[in-house]
């Protein structure tokens, strides 16, 4: 993904301009209210588990042996849903990211975020991303898992209501830092640090 790039002349070409026009019907039966879970195959289960439980937070809700899952299955929750993410066992190589980019996960607060760049460091996980991106402008942190699937941690997104257009480009405030974030942010995010001492100089 090109980096510090806002192509406004992009933005308005006819391909981009038709595809942010495409509209929803409004007799869908159905509301997806959220993502539900994401399962990942991984080479080597023991350790993506612990990963994500001494990494990321997760808790094991419970396995499966072999016979009811080739290469065995993880559930893992990182709130009261049984699972947040699953994993199987049995991949053949590191995952290249040819169909999924990455996932996100959010946090509550915005020290959360900083809280886990500390702690991914501290866990030895090299950070692809930090700062704010640029739609949905979003306060984050990305990184990749021991087979290479990446993840986001993220705070702020932009809300928008169903009929509502979405922030226009002219107003992100793309950072590269989390420091950059917080000190430049986009009109109408609020931003609050209970414990500035998370901010680097």
């Amino acid at each position: 993904m090109a980096r510090g790039i806002i192509d406004h002349d992009g933005l308005r070409r006819e391909d981009i301009r038709q595809l942010n026009s495409w509209e929803t019907p409004d007799d869908i039966p159905f509301a997806a209210g959220k993502i539900s879970h994401v399962v990942l195959k991984v080479r080597d289960l023991a350790r993506s588990v612990k990963f994500y439980a001494e990494v990321m937070g997760f808790r094991v809700s419970e396995a499966y042996p072999e016979t009811m899952m080739p290469g065995r299955m993880v559930f893992m929750r990182c709130n009261n849903d049984h699972h947040g993410v699953a994993l199987v066992g049995g991949a053949a190589k590191q995952s290249e990211n040819a169909e999924l980019h990455h996932f996100a996960f959010e946090v509550a607060t915005l020290d959360e975020v900083f809280k886990a760049r500390g702690h991914l460091v501290r866990h030895g996980v090299a950070l692809d991303f930090e700062g704010r991106r640029r739609a949905g402008q979003q306060i984050a942190l990305e990184f990749q898992d021991p087979d290479g699937h990446r993840i986001e941690i993220c705070w702020g997104m932009d809300q928008i209501m169903p009929d509502a257009p979405a922030r226009p480009a002219e107003e992100w405030r793309e950072a590269f830092s989390l420091e950059d974030a917080v000190r430049k942010p986009p009109p109408g995010q609020e931003i609050h640090i209970s414990d500035p001492s998370l901010m680097r100089e």
